[in-house]
């Protein structure tokens, strides 16, 4: 009984009303024309969390699903600390990944009758405490976060029976709160959950998100990491999915950059050698992964790239210790630990398995708990409620949201969006898109990134790129085999974002096993601005781009850069005998970050440490190059 009353504390609050229907009816994609190829670039968030995620409620967030879809569709909405907040460009689609785990708990709790918690003194305590004030909701949320780590949640969190009957109720609102605000061919809502594994507070987090409308869905519900922390019992949880709906599901891991070498190690979580088995299954169900967010960029670091300049972004304050700060990270762990890394142990492990379980696009997201997806400098609303755009020293203040002090304010990044090819902006054509992985990541910036590898390209190709790229060669994400020994040729283009910054440079990052049978990699500068007096030196680096940015302002100068990049490159190094990756990264010029913004507005002194200047950027996703056989 005690347990029906602390729920429907809870469920009365989420209770939906006074919502006009937007749309419903996943069939009516089936009225959106799908174009004949990919013609247009859909922007959206997959990782985003409302006042249904224990930590995100615990941090103050009192945004629910509703507030989170119409703020991602361009409307007005109200922060929680009071402060006005809107996109100045819609978003066209949204996953809201709420934690699986005791989804809706520190709601109910709080919300609770204190008399129904009596005979509970966890609970009890934990109510009088976020109660009282919002420091106390802040030591409740470090302690759940440190007990989900060590595995000490108490059993009314973690017990099936009660979180499954919680959890049904709000999945089923949920649903219907997504469906009415799909709209196919203008706004795409997808069901999801944030699976979240976190062994000794190491990060090993997945997004799950289906293809599918919530009555497909049926009784299926999400899956918790209190149930296992092996992922690979994830993935068996998606192929059930498939195999009884007849849906698609698939998962996005990500912040691997605090995951202290677990999420692309080269074992299984139990220790035991990766088999084909784990990579044929592990290639299916992740064939995208969570680069860019607001925890720090993961694409590479100094340590594993010292001839990269630009692989030290979003690094700063996430490289000492591992999600919940309470295990340093060696630099030997950081093999495992970023993508650029993981793509070349893929190619290793194709050769030593026959297969890459690392065979994976690249998308950003925000990981945002304030239910609002935003990842814009001048518009960044921190990673939580606590930390939103009206706290005047949020950028100074330190993040004690594990069992010791870790990270500052400053650390976070306003990142990131994913991009998306697609022909429709439907449930539908998002899902398989990223499937087939024609996606990019940027850091909030909305440039437009096109990538096409082929062996047919010539120089003139350029001149209509996007219709020659799928005509004669394969798009980002995609494959190329053989080549009777010639060096593939890529069609390469990237348009700034109108509301950000000018072009810098692109580049294309290549990785490759050499006949030792170790990964390598290289960085070529293929296209930059100013390319009449910036010439590449000998050892294949440019001059840097001005840096005109005026920090006692917050602006820079656009005229320093290039509108556009396009370009046509040919491997200079190739071998055709050597299995390799290639990918776009496209940087802007310098800007000012969300901290300098901060300072401007509340007449703030930013520490020395604080990085005020930096280059926003784009990844795409790779091509693979596989010889004949």
């Amino acid at each position: 009984m005690r347990k029906h009353l602390m729920w429907a504390a809870c469920t009365a609050a989420l209770a939906f009303s006074g919502c006009s229907k937007i749309n419903g009816d996943d069939s009516e994609s089936a009225n959106v024309t799908n174009t004949e190829y990919p013609e247009q670039v859909f922007w959206g968030d997959t990782h985003l969390h409302t006042d249904n995620s224990i930590d995100a409620f615990g941090f103050g967030n009192r945004l629910d699903a509703e507030a989170a879809l119409r703020f991602a569709r361009g409307e007005e909405v109200t922060a929680t600390k009071g402060a006005k907040a809107k996109l100045s460009r819609p978003l066209d689609f949204l996953v809201i990944a709420d934690h699986s785990d005791a989804m809706g708990a520190t709601k109910a709790i709080m919300e609770a009758p204190r008399i129904a918690l009596l005979t509970n003194k966890f609970l009890l305590r934990w109510h009088d405490m976020m109660n009282e004030s919002e420091e106390g909701s802040l030591r409740v949320t470090a302690e759940l976060i440190d007990g989900a780590a060590k595995g000490t949640l108490p059993t009314s969190l973690t017990d099936p029976a009660e979180t499954r009957e919680r959890t049904a109720d709000l999945w089923e609102k949920h649903g219907e709160i997504v469906n009415q605000y799909n709209e196919p061919g203008k706004f795409t809502a997808f069901m999801g959950f944030e699976y979240t594994p976190m062994p000794e507070g190491d990060n090993l987090h997945r997004v799950v998100m289906f293809r599918d409308d919530p009555e497909k869905m049926g009784d299926t519900l999400p899956y918790g990491a209190l149930g296992s922390q092996d992922p690979e019992r994830l993935w068996s949880y998606m192929d059930a999915y498939e195999e009884n709906t007849g849906g698609k599901v698939l998962a996005i891991p990500h912040n691997s950059n605090v995951s202290n070498g677990r999420m692309f190690a080269m074992n299984k979580f139990d220790g035991s050698p990766i088999d084909a088995a784990y990579i044929k299954t592990r290639a299916l169900r992740e064939p995208i992964v969570e680069v860019t967010q607001i925890k720090g960029d993961s694409e590479t670091h100094p340590f594993l790239s010292p001839n990269d300049e630009f692989a030290s972004f979003g690094v700063a304050g996430w490289d000492r210790c591992n999600l919940s700060c309470t295990r340093d990270m060696p630099p030997e762990s950081y093999g495992g630990s970023y993508v650029r890394e993981a793509l070349k142990r893929g190619l290793e492990l194709t050769l030593a398995v026959g297969a890459n379980p690392f065979k994976f696009g690249m998308i950003g997201s925000t990981d945002s708990h304030t239910s609002l997806a935003t990842a814009d400098e001048n518009n960044f609303f921190g990673k939580h409620s606590a930390n939103e755009a009206n706290i005047t020293r949020r950028a100074h203040e330190p993040q004690n949201l594990g069992t010791r002090e870790g990270r500052f304010g400053w650390h976070y990044l306003s990142s990131g969006y994913a991009a998306v090819w697609a022909t429709s902006n439907t449930r539908e054509a998002i899902f398989d898109a990223m499937m087939r992985r024609e996606v990019y990541a940027t850091t909030g910036p909305r440039m437009q990134v096109r990538f096409f590898g082929g062996f047919d390209f010539s120089s003139d190709d350029t001149e209509n790129l996007v219709k020659t790229g799928y005509a004669k060669g394969v798009p980002m994400g995609g494959d190329l085999q053989g080549g009777d020994g010639e060096a593939p040729k890529f069609l390469i283009s990237a348009l700034m974002d109108p509301e950000s910054a000018s072009l810098d440079r692109i580049q294309v990052i290549k990785g490759w096993v050499d006949a030792s049978g170790q990964s390598q990699e290289k960085v070529y500068n293929v296209s930059w601005s100013d390319a009449e007096t910036r010439k590449l030196g000998a050892d294949g680096k440019l001059p840097a781009v001005p840096n005109t940015v005026d920090l006692t302002k917050g602006t820079w100068d656009n005229a320093t850069g290039a509108p556009e990049l396009v370009t046509f490159w040919e491997d200079p190094d190739f071998r055709a005998d050597q299995n390799a990756f290639y990918y776009v990264r496209v940087l802007e010029i310098p800007t000012p970050t969300w901290p300098v913004y901060d300072a401007l507005k509340f007449s703030l002194t930013l520490p020395d440490d604080v990085i005020k200047i930096q280059q926003e950027r784009a990844y795409s996703s790779p091509i693979w190059y596989t010889p004949k056989a």
